[in-house]
């Protein structure tokens, strides 16, 4: 720990005495801290709380040990500040505490907050309504990844889980031309990643039923539809329906890739925004499947990547997921739920 941010966390016992006091986990790479605190102090006064506690990531630590941190000082509200990643390791943290999640978006995805539409690119804004805001009951999604040597390691994920295509692709998306230019990287990426012929051989069931063995291009579990440019690759989900919503891609041909495009930039990016638009979608097509349930299990005939909410997770040969309906409070603005 830094001597600044000795200096700006007190002994619990020397703090004020105001019951609610809030945690900032901030990813340094990512954020104004300056600009954020200057925020910070200007909102928890107006809202009577107490002093702000700072926590900083690291390479080692992307937020869960930051995290525990903040909650052995009993804070009330934890205010992640950094981009998909750092969300994602400070909800694992968290899961099984009574506190708040608020979101400060400082990533090029920001996805979690694109799904709750949270404001963007504000940041006395949401500064404000992590501290004036109010508590929204989200899922959280849970996964345990079997790895080839037969270890097993469980996280959280909040977005999407994917194997295939989606997986390989963050292998291939340069990390200094993400920060140059965001999302626009990824191009370049899944021209690359589209080379690639090998298709995932797998079986999977869904929520316990029988057995299915298939190929597949990609496989992605999500939590939540949308993707960066208003992209809905998930029409159905909803980020607190207490399941899981699962696309299968499996294109062979030319064809098959533009019955994908379709389905996801017309049909899910546009017919699906109105009520009759949702009617005149059409039925799964060949290459795009669509499952919905609480539980799936799923075992690849070798090791392929695996991502969790946009970071790579190493190979997977096996992995099982599930929900824990509401099992995240996140801070939205007041009044955004009615």
């Amino acid at each position: 720990m830094t001597d600044l941010q000795e200096s700006m966390n007190e002994p619990a016992a020397e703090r004020s005495t105001t019951s609610r006091v809030a945690a900032v986990v901030y990813n340094p790479i990512k954020v104004d801290l300056a600009a954020i605190q200057a925020a910070v102090r200007v909102e928890e006064s107006a809202a009577g709380w107490g002093e702000t506690l700072w926590f900083e990531t690291s390479e080692d630590d992307p937020g869960q040990g930051a995290t525990e941190r903040a909650l052995a000082e009993g804070v009330t509200m934890i205010v992640v500040a950094g981009g998909d990643g750092t969300v994602r390791a400070v909800a694992e943290a968290v899961r099984g505490h009574d506190v708040a999640l608020a979101l400060l978006p400082s990533g090029t995805g920001n996805l979690l907050a694109r799904n709750l539409k949270l404001t963007l690119d504000d940041l006395e804004h949401s500064i404000h309504s992590a501290f004036t805001g109010e508590d929204r009951r989200i899922d959280l999604g849970m996964i345990e990844i079997r790895r080839a040597d037969s270890q097993v390691d469980q996280h959280s994920f909040l977005v999407m889980a994917g194997l295939g295509l989606d997986a390989k692709m963050l292998a291939h998306t340069d990390d200094e031309l993400k920060a140059k230019i965001g999302w626009l990287a990824y191009v370049k990426a899944i021209a690359l990643a589209l080379r690639d012929k090998n298709r995932l051989r797998l079986r999977y069931a869904l929520d316990g039923g029988a057995v299915r063995s298939i190929r597949a291009h990609t496989v992605i579990v999500g939590n939540c539809g949308s993707l960066q440019g208003n992209v809905l690759l998930l029409p159905d989900a909803a980020v607190d329906d207490g399941r899981l919503d699962i696309v299968l891609m499996r294109p062979e041909t030319f064809f098959h890739w533009l019955q994908i495009v379709t389905k996801i930039v017309w049909e899910n990016g546009v017919l699906s925004r109105t009520r009759l638009g949702r009617s005149m979608r059409t039925k799964d097509v060949n290459a795009l499947n669509y499952i919905k349930g609480e539980r799936f299990t799923l075992k690849l005939s070798r090791a392929e990547k695996i991502e969790l909410d946009g970071d790579e997770f190493g190979e997977a040969v096996a992995i099982r997921t599930w929900i824990e309906a509401k099992g995240l409070t996140v801070r939205v603005p007041g009044g955004s739920q009615d």
